[in-house]
């Protein structure tokens, strides 16, 4: 039995769809991104990239997520 996945993860199978981009990518360009903040860092993933709010805030927030895990 598969279990089901939560919270900002759940979103990345319909971001790599969607853009064509695997998670690891994404979270490269995050973690060498200049910016810090997680709202500007949503806002450069929208407007640079062309994410929708959902999936950028996801990505952004399972990044710092790991970021402050370390």
């Amino acid at each position: 039995m598969a279990t089901a996945v939560n919270g900002p993860a759940s979103y990345f199978p319909s971001i790599e769809k969607k853009y064509g981009r695997p998670i690891a990518e994404w979270k490269e360009l995050i973690r060498t991104s200049p910016l810090t903040k997680h709202l500007e860092l949503v806002s450069w993933l929208k407007s640079e990239h062309g994410l929708g709010h959902g999936h950028a805030n996801a990505l952004v927030a399972h990044t710092l997520a790991e970021k402050a895990d370390e």
